[in-house]
């Protein structure tokens, strides 16, 4: 059971998060009609500092806080795999989003299934690229009400029964207001608190553990012992799954809709480097999360039975005082709320942008749009929430797995269709269905575990890049076929690569028209 203590220190930092979310309209007021670019992607307005907080609490999700230490408590070495994963996000970052942001500036696209349109004058090509997305981020906004739940509940702040379900509403329907009103704007000031709040807690953790366990040899010692030392290393057949699920992971980041949405609210290309070269420093926070799960293990925590992720939340809870623990948690949540919000945005504005306009009231207007986006993001944190408390756990986390997979399948006509416009629309349409179809067979058959055996051998790898790897194929053979047949292809109204060499404007890091 929680002390007093801890309690009021995690309230206060959500009551810190509620009114930062009340003040979000004061981040670069617009006086502009309203927009979707407005509400969705802040005007485009933020600059390095608001970037790289938004950025990388996006990125940084309460449940990969509990998902990655809950992995290196049950299963050792294996878990770091996210370290390197987010290391090799960081110079894909700087050039994807970098160009990317130029072209969707220009072109005033809002979403990269937007950007996707333009380039193959392929209304299903987007179409799909949407309905993945949309797909994909809907169990990850689901993830985030477990992962609170989760560490509150291991923690004892949680109450029990019907009292902790409401606190739950009632903690999500403060974010839904905020990001009703205020857009990316509710997000962008939260993650602030985020990041002051996870830096600092993680810090002292991360001080108390070293202090109680007389230093990091001390700890991997005894967790070796508990765990198995081998397990604290890498076997020669782990290594393939390792090494491709973490190129994988990184590939598929990139491509999630609340990502792209965090970047292009950014105030230009330039920008989006800088943030690029900086975001390391949150991965630094992601490796010292894995610690933990390692401490914990050391300590001696029991975590329930499939329910590892609690360990870091239960090593807390034991060694810490009740204002610090209060604080940890605290910061987690807020750290839920963050991601949640943007994918919410990110989901809603592409439902308006690719499905809405294109196929229900292309005639909608700039005010319609705004509006229709709002009542669309206020019912995917709904849905969220009867998915959280009318399903198992493992079904959220399940579907989590295969939108990993899903997401990744649309990398061909968006990272590649930046560089290239040679692939065929229609064969990109192909090699999709065949990802997304490949990637689900090969997830299921192995009890939806994202790492599946190559052939009849021993080596394993991961699913979502064996996928990618077919839908590649066959994007490429078909646009052999198709080119051969003569099948036009639709007109490419971005103009790629030339007009990027235009010359930059240097208030905004844009090019001129």
């Amino acid at each position: 059971m929680a002390d007093g203590a801890m309690t009021a220190t995690f309230l206060a930092v959500i009551g810190g998060a509620s009114l930062l979310a009340v003040t979000a309209r004061r981040l670069r007021p617009s006086d502009r009609l309203p927009s979707l670019e407005g509400w969705a992607l802040a005007d485009r307005g933020l600059g390095p500092v608001w970037t790289w907080f938004l950025l990388g609490g996006t990125i940084f999700t309460a449940y990969t806080f509990t998902a990655v230490p809950g992995l290196a408590y049950g299963n050792g070495a294996a878990a770091f795999f996210a370290v390197p994963y987010t290391v090799i996000v960081c110079p894909i970052a700087f050039v994807l989003l970098s160009r990317l942001w130029e072209v969707a500036r220009r072109h005033g696209y809002v979403t990269v299934a937007d950007f996707v349109r333009g380039r193959y004058g392929s209304p299903p090509l987007a179409l799909a690229v949407a309905l993945t997305g949309i797909l994909a981020t809907m169990p990850y906004l689901a993830l985030q009400l477990l992962g609170i739940r989760a560490v509150l509940t291991a923690g004892g702040v949680y109450p029990r029964g019907a009292a902790g379900d409401l606190a739950m509403v009632a903690l999500f329907a403060g974010l839904a207001v905020a990001t009703y009103r205020h857009g990316l704007r509710a997000p962008a000031v939260i993650s602030a608190l985020k990041a002051v709040a996870v830096f600092v807690s993680l810090t002292a953790v991360t001080w108390l553990v070293l202090e109680r366990l007389h230093g990091p040899g001390r700890v991997f010692d005894k967790a070796a012992e508990k765990l198995g030392a081998p397990a604290l290393l890498l076997s020669p057949a782990q290594q393939p799954a390792y090494a491709t699920l973490a190129l994988g992971s990184a590939l598929a980041l990139l491509m999630y809709p609340h990502v792209l949405t965090a970047g292009f609210a950014a105030d230009g290309p330039r920008t989006l480097r800088k943030v690029s070269v900086a975001l390391p420093a949150w991965t630094g926070l992601l490796a010292l999360f894995g610690f933990l799960g390692i401490a914990a293990l050391a300590t001696g925590v029991r975590a329930p039975k499939g329910g590892a992720e609690a360990a870091v939340p239960m090593l807390v809870d034991r060694l810490m005082p009740g204002p610090l623990a209060g604080l940890v948690f605290g910061a987690i949540t807020v750290g839920a709320l963050v991601p949640a919000a943007v994918m919410s945005i990110a989901a809603a504005t592409g439902f308006v942008r690719n499905v809405y306009v294109e196929y229900v009231h292309p005639t909608a207007t700039p005010k319609r749009q705004v509006r229709v986006a709002k009542t669309v993001s206020l019912t995917a944190k709904v849905g969220a929430v009867a998915f959280v408390f009318g399903l198992r756990d493992q079904d959220a986390i399940n579907l989590q797995l295969l939108g990993g997979v899903w997401i990744l399948q649309i990398f061909p006509a968006v990272a590649v269709g930046l560089f290239t416009g040679r692939l065929h629309p229609r064969a990109l349409l192909a090699g999709w269905g065949t990802g997304m179809a490949a990637g689900t067979y090969l997830v299921v058959r192995e009890g939806f575990s994202s790492i599946v055996p190559l052939g009849s051998g021993p080596l394993e790898i991961y699913a979502g890049l064996a996928a990618l790897l077919l839908n590649l194929i066959v994007a490429v053979a078909g646009t052999a076929v198709l080119e051969r047949l003569g099948v036009p292809r639709g007109a490419d109204l971005t103009d790629l690569p030339s007009r990027l060499a235009l010359r930059r404007s240097p208030q905004t890091g844009a090019n001129r028209p």
